[in-house]
């Protein structure tokens, strides 16, 4: 879970944000028009080549917060106080570009408390393993790669948080939580994330499956009810982040500090969403916005959504399956006998066949021959081939097939969506183990939080 402030604060540096494709739309679902000359896919803000020469516009004044002062609440035995507060608040400010109003101070007042509640949770976690120490260097390099991101120095990156009223001090304290919190997710949680072969192979068939039903390629924001103060509040704020959006604020740089969907990491990209997967609700959205534009608030049990339609495509994606084959020749002109007994002769020997040997089988006996098909599309198959390259599963060996040349048994050794947007299988894997650790990772937040004895004031 790597910290990606520095595109949302790009637009700044460079002195203007750019606004990005949101288009509002009426009472959700239905879609309303998008703004003339409106790009056709997001942006986290404008990347200026020159920001490391230029000086960064002056930043506003910080805004001010109606916060008593003191101690606002206590987590197990470290307080937070209302200069964390303000400071939290300023950072999510900056981070997402959303300008504070007062209608929407509330919400962000909630989300920096909830977020120093968490912090404070992972730092006296973090505590009980002595050798889980997050150095210096390594904060030094997790802004230099912000800065980085943003087309700047990390000396004007920190300067420009400096202007906006955020100490210094303070973002590289957040920081090393979220580095020493990741590296304690992930040293625990590592093994138990990890996807197993055949649960790769059932996502790729389920892909493969759905290439012929609509696909929309999407942004998602969830703010989830129970951690807002209840679903009227959650609509409330999640109608407040769609006028900031539609005024400027990047979707993505909304979405890493307001979602509380796995997505938030990347930005709210929630990729290819295959029609028929998710609630009625959202799937009516999906299917009247049009590509560009940005959904009102969309109710759902537990929370609402927010949906960005970045893209939409028919379902044509290609099928490839990859294919190895071992046949005996008979020709069209050969007796019912002789195609019996090639078939009799390749069904004895099929209970010893697997992707891994079908082809050094097929040279140890005489009258055998072997051939290793690769990756083909299915429509490009033989027309006896097809089936068996559909409806076979990964790793088996079908029955005989005849053909004009003879009679085969196929090996069926992959199969996936093709096209150039079709992930591979190590793009599947990662993604899957992505969603076990970011959901293991909510599991333990969530454990400590109910465990904890937390006090507001």
């Amino acid at each position: 879970m790597r910290n990606t402030t520095g595109v949302a604060i790009a637009a700044l540096l460079a002195g203007s944000a750019i606004a990005p494709a949101w288009a509002q739309t009426a009472p959700a679902p239905a879609p309303a028009q998008t703004p003339a000359q409106a790009p056709a896919s997001p942006s986290a803000g404008a990347l200026n080549p020159a920001a490391e020469q230029a000086p960064a516009r002056p930043a506003a004044a910080p805004p001010q917060f109606q916060i008593s002062e003191g101690v606002i609440a206590t987590v197990n035995d470290q307080v937070i106080t209302s200069f964390d507060l303000r400071q939290r608040m300023l950072t999510i400010i900056a981070m997402s570009q959303v300008q504070p109003t007062e209608e929407n101070i509330p919400a962000i007042q909630q989300q920096a408390l909830n977020a120093l509640i968490e912090e404070r949770l992972q730092n006296q976690e973090i505590a009980k393993y002595k050798d889980l120490v997050i150095s210096d260097e390594e904060v030094d390099e997790e802004i230099a790669s912000m800065a980085q991101e943003a087309g700047t120095t990390p000396a004007n990156y920190m300067n420009f948080l400096a202007q906006g009223g955020i100490r210094p001090q303070n973002m590289r304290e957040q920081l090393r939580t979220e580095l020493g919190w990741r590296a304690l997710v992930g040293g625990r949680f590592n093994s138990r994330a990890k996807v197993s072969h055949a649960a790769v192979e059932q996502a790729m068939r389920q892909m493969t499956e759905a290439a012929s039903k609509p696909q929309y390629l999407i942004g998602e924001i969830y703010i989830e009810a129970a951690r807002v103060g209840g679903q009227q509040a959650a609509i409330n704020g999640a109608d407040q982040l769609v006028q900031q959006m539609v005024q400027g604020a990047p979707f993505q740089a909304v979405a890493r500090q307001f979602s509380a969907a796995p997505s938030a990491q990347r930005g709210g990209d929630a990729g290819w969403v295959v029609q028929g997967t998710v609630q009625p609700a959202l799937q009516t959205a999906l299917d009247q916005l049009q590509v560009g534009q940005l959904s009102r608030p969309i109710p759902v049990e537990g929370g609402v959504y927010i949906v960005y339609m970045r893209d939409k495509r028919s379902g044509a994606a290609t099928s490839l399956v990859t294919m190895k084959q071992i046949m005996v020749e008979v020709p069209e002109t050969a007796t019912e006998a002789e195609v019996a007994a090639a078939t009799a002769r390749l069904n004895a020997l099929k209970p010893q066949l697997t992707c891994d040997n079908i082809l050094a089988r097929a040279t140890s006996e005489q009258g055998l021959l072997g051939s290793d098909l690769g990756e083909s599309d299915i429509a490009n198959l033989a027309p006896q081939f097809q089936q068996v390259a559909r409806a076979a599963e990964v790793g088996t060996i079908s029955s005989p097939v005849r053909t004009p040349l003879g009679v085969h048994l196929l090996a069926v050794c992959g199969r996936r969506v093709g096209g150039p947007d079709a992930p591979t299988f190590q793009q599947v894997e990662g993604r899957l183990q992505n969603q076990n650790l970011a959901m293991l990772a909510r599991r333990y937040i969530r454990d400590l939080r109910a465990d904890a004895l937390i006090e507001l004031k």
